[in-house]
């Protein structure tokens, strides 16, 4: 029997209904994340958006609290960048993404001055595992232990190769500018996961941005091709699939709710760097590529955005003047009367959990 044909619209209804963007979830902030398989988490704040577009009546705390009791963790994993993960997920998945944290220290330290990773390792272990530390502090101690190596080789190795998490403070968005790293296996009390569960992480990467490619699963976590094809066969029989309208194989776990392109998408706030528009290699899901550069910015940045019937359709951002917060909208597309409605009622209330305490708020329209 042939593959059916999934249009784009499909596509992207199918992938909103898994990232919880259809319809606000009751589920904790905690399930969330771990249903999400992370949130990336450069900015503090980007992880405690993306929950409030996607959970109903989502407070700051409900997050924060989480964190405070360790259930959730800040730590470097996908694509070697900062995530939020639940602790189970960060201890039972980051043996898989070794390979992609090690893969990233070597592109950057391959073409500088080399350094003896293995006793920059040692001391870097050692001191973190007395209290935690800033790179502030390791760098430091670094450059003392070792003068004449590259602080910034030796900063990035131990980055990659110790997992750690970042130590939260209380208020504000639960993680300051410049933390202290604790290492994770103390911090959580439980060691990690030292099995292989590629094929596991394919399929909870497909219940949360399926279906998808091989060269998707590839984008979002950056772990070698060949590596990911040979996961995606040992678990074949387990997968359905379909085909694009370009013929190319979609892959999903079975059982998944079907969604389709004729389902209204409710208007939808992103924050910068969400991994609903950095886990694809065809971003056309989401992001049409007359959008690219307005999302897709310089310095490796990634635009907040919103979503209008299902795509990006307008950027946002929050400036604080003179003790009023005020979300300016830009939009990329025409929008409808209706549609600018929905976005102001949403900007309103997201301006005041981003900016809590300002004195006033308001809502522009940068057209």
């Amino acid at each position: 029997m042939a593959d059916r044909i999934l249009t784009l619209r499909d596509i992207n209804r199918m992938t909103l209904a898994r990232q919880l963007l259809l319809e606000r979830s009751h589920m904790t902030a905690t399930a969330a994340v771990e249903r999400l398989v992370g949130m990336q988490a450069q900015l503090a704040s980007a992880p405690f958006v993306g929950l409030w577009t996607r959970l109903q009546d989502f407070k700051r705390d409900d997050l924060a609290s989480a964190i405070e009791r360790r259930e959730v963790v800040k730590a470097t994993l996908m694509r070697a960048t900062l995530h939020l993960a639940s602790a189970a997920d960060y201890l039972r998945f980051r043996t898989t993404l070794s390979s992609v944290l090690e893969g990233a220290a070597e592109s950057i330290t391959k073409n500088r001055t080399p350094i003896d990773a293995g006793r920059v390792l040692e001391v870097a272990r050692a001191y973190i595992s007395e209290q935690p530390r800033t790179f502030a502090e390791l760098s430091a101690m670094l450059t003392a232990e070792m003068p004449d190596a590259d602080v910034g080789a030796m900063r990035y190795t131990v980055r990659t190769h110790i997992p750690m998490v970042q130590v939260p403070v209380s208020g504000g968005w639960s993680y300051p500018a410049k933390p202290a790293f604790t290492i994770a296996e103390d911090w959580l009390g439980n060691p990690f996961d030292t099995a292989e569960r590629l094929p596991e992480l394919v399929k909870r990467y497909l219940a949360a941005f399926g279906p998808a490619t091989a060269a998707d699963i590839q984008a979002w976590s950056y772990l070698n091709l060949p590596d990911v094809k040979a996961a995606i066969e040992t678990i074949r029989p387990e997968l359905v699939t379909y085909r694009d309208e370009k013929k190319r194989e979609l892959l999903d776990v079975a059982d998944m709710p079907q969604v389709d392109g004729s389902v209204d998408a409710p208007i939808r706030f992103l924050p910068e760097f969400d991994n609903l528009v950095l886990s694809h290699k065809d971003r056309k899901r989401v992001v049409a590529d007359a959008f690219r550069k307005q999302v897709y910015l310089p310095g490796l940045r990634v635009a907040a955005t919103i979503l209008v019937d299902g795509f990006v359709g307008a950027v946002w951002k929050v400036s604080t003047a003179k003790g009023v917060a005020t979300l300016t909208v830009t939009p990329l597309v025409t929008l409808t009367q209706a549609q600018r409605a929905s976005i102001a009622d949403e900007a309103e209330r997201l301006v005041r959990f981003v900016e809590p305490e300002a004195k006033g708020y308001g809502v522009a329209w940068a057209e």
